[in-house]
């Protein structure tokens, strides 16, 4: 007979509790969160006139005296329930902003629209997937002594891909810069795509918010080589935004050599270091700008939400380019679980980020994100929905939300994060049911409307 684990026996001990089914309760409503927030407190509701108590909650009959909350972490690898969840909001955050819903007109469909993708620059030769890593008669030797070409021909999910020819050559310093100033070259990016439409229209540039704007929403990949690269959708709307019209001369064919020529144009300069120099950073050589037609002659809306919204879960561990949480020592970096080619980015990040020039940047800080600072995903204001109007109107849907003619007095506190051993196992398999269902729900969903294509 196979011996229990301190696991099981955790969580035969949990279910024995005369309040289990209670608890069950509380992390079925998390959705099987990985690590919830333990609150202590209470909620009551009254009458907005007359003051009296209509509702009244408190943790003080719960089990543990406490009620579990999400983490809300987007990260697979840290909760994968959250993460789906964020996952979902993600995708219906971008996709209204390609089809409408959610208070943003249908109209928008029928905007000039790009998908965007900015990468960044060289930062020295890497081993490469498929034929572009084949070696060259001409390229012989670096000052190394190192071959400049690869005689393998490399699958791409291979260790060795996106890992330097020569790791001497390679310009470590400049990555990480580039990462900390990604940002911001982003920022220069979209204010340089405003000036040239508004010139293309003959309009000056500081009137082009009278006549148009612009919208977008970016999602911030890693790419092999660990440098990151920019997805976004971009969108034309008249002034007033995604309720009213672009100008007769907003064409697709405007905003993408708008984009193409800001993405070559703007640069960025580092902070002047006696040691790296002052560097001046710019987009890679490698710009894409899809239109996203509404007759469905290009990439699919649907399709491009689904990418954005799978990759904004992913965390840096999960993408071989860094790890999941910060660093605080030189120890940190040389246990953590990376290639050498990560460590060297992470040892780069903290040296660089001891130096006075650089201390703005906080490097140290982002260590672990290999320098770069920026949100995974970010919006202009315009684009669509909000993360936040998406949890309002979940709560709303599952009864939670505030009652017309109600105020409501709160009190809470954290206690603490997390499940035990046994707790942990039963989420996990709350989690996955959830996730089997929610599948099933979708395949059956798709199956529906293919059969009623069909049909049509």
């Amino acid at each position: 007979m196979r011996q229990l684990s301190e696991a099981d026996r955790d969580a035969i001990r949990l279910a024995q509790d005369p309040k289990f089914p209670r608890w069950l309760e509380q992390v079925t409503a998390t959705g099987g969160c990985a690590h919830p927030v333990h609150l202590s407190g209470s909620t009551t509701t009254l009458d907005a006139e007359t003051g009296e108590i209509l509702q009244h909650y408190d943790t003080r009959n719960e089990p543990g005296e406490r009620l579990l909350v999400r983490c809300r972490n987007r990260r697979a690898t840290v909760c994968p329930a959250c993460s789906r969840l964020h996952a979902g909001d993600t995708f219906h955050l971008v996709r209204t902003g390609l089809l409408g819903g959610k208070n943003i007109p249908a109209t928008v469909r029928h905007r000039p629209r790009l998908f965007v993708t900015l990468t960044a620059p060289s930062f020295g030769p890497v081993h490469r997937a498929g034929e572009l890593c084949r070696p060259r008669r001409d390229r012989g030797k670096c000052e190394h002594g190192r071959p400049l070409g690869c005689g393998a021909l490399h699958e791409p999910d291979e260790p060795s891909v996106g890992q330097p020819l020569c790791a001497d050559c390679y310009d470590y310093p400049g990555h990480v810069l580039w990462h900390a100033h990604a940002s911001k070259l982003w920022d220069r990016f979209v204010i340089d795509v405003r000036r040239r439409l508004a010139s293309s229209a003959g309009l000056v540039q500081s009137r082009f918010a009278q006549h148009a704007r612009l919208s977008f929403a970016r999602v911030a990949e890693y790419q092999k080589r660990a440098a990151v690269h920019v997805h976004a959708v971009v969108r034309l709307d008249g002034p007033a935004g995604p309720t009213d019209e672009p100008p007769a001369w907003g064409s697709v064919n405007h905003l993408t050599d708008a984009v193409r020529g800001s993405a070559s144009r703007v640069l960025v300069r580092t902070p002047h270091s006696p040691a790296v120099g002052e560097l001046a950073l710019r987009w890679g050589a490698q710009v894409d700008a899809r239109p996203l037609h509404a007759d469905g002659d290009g990439p699919d809306d649907d399709a491009v939400a689904a990418y954005v919204a799978k990759y904004v879960t992913k965390g840096a561990s999960e993408t071989g380019a860094g790890i999941d949480h910060r660093v605080t020592t030189w120890d940190d970096i040389e246990s953590a679980p990376v290639s050498e080619h990560i460590r060297t980015l992470m040892r780069t990040c903290w040296r660089l980020g001891g130096r006075p020039e650089y201390e703005p940047l906080r490097l140290r800080a982002w260590t672990h994100t290999l320098g770069y600072r920026g949100h995974i995903l970010t919006k202009s204001r315009a684009y669509s929905t909000t993360y936040a109007a998406l949890r309002a109107e979940r709560v709303h849907h599952v009864g939670h939300g505030e009652i017309p003619g109600t105020t409501t007095e709160r009190h809470w506190r954290f206690i603490g994060s997390g499940h035990n051993l046994g707790a942990a196992l039963i989420a996990a398999g709350i989690a996955e049911d959830l996730a089997i269902s929610r599948e099933a729900a979708c395949d059956a969903l798709s199956s529906a409307s293919g059969g009623a294509l069909g049909a049509g």
